[in-house]
């Protein structure tokens, strides 16, 4: 049974960083592209980034670009999500997310039963 778990959110000042993490189970992660997704209070889920099925090509929402960097350790069948510089406006639960292809990922937001989901963790940017 696919399961994922994510962890490493907290509370951070603007201009901090954080890295978050996604460890799946159930599923042999290379077979899967995975992304990172975020909700805020009162705002529709939104893409933040998604990876390839190989590792090999990553995109990244307008408002993240310069300051996340997707990766993943596939032997470790982990995800993880490098946030720099953050701001106020990145607060949000996040989420870790896996589709079988990178295409799919893209659409999960507005269409989330093409994809699985973890539970979330939350990130909190604020001074």
């Amino acid at each position: 049974q696919l399961q994922l778990v994510e962890s490493g959110g907290g509370l951070v000042q603007p201009g901090g960083s954080l890295r978050l993490s996604c460890v799946a189970s159930g599923v042999t992660t290379d077979r899967y592209a995975i992304g990172w997704f975020r909700q805020a209070p009162g705002k529709e889920r939104e893409r933040v980034s998604c990876i390839s099925e190989s590792g090999s090509v990553a995109n990244y929402a307008d408002s993240v670009k310069g300051r996340f960097a997707l990766s993943r350790d596939n032997a470790k069948n982990t995800l993880y999500l490098q946030m720099n510089d953050l701001k106020p406006e990145d607060t949000a639960l996040y989420y870790c997310g896996v589709a079988p292809v990178q295409a799919l990922c893209m659409l999960m937001a507005s269409t989330p039963s093409v994809g699985s989901w973890g539970q979330g963790t939350q990130v909190t940017v604020s001074s």
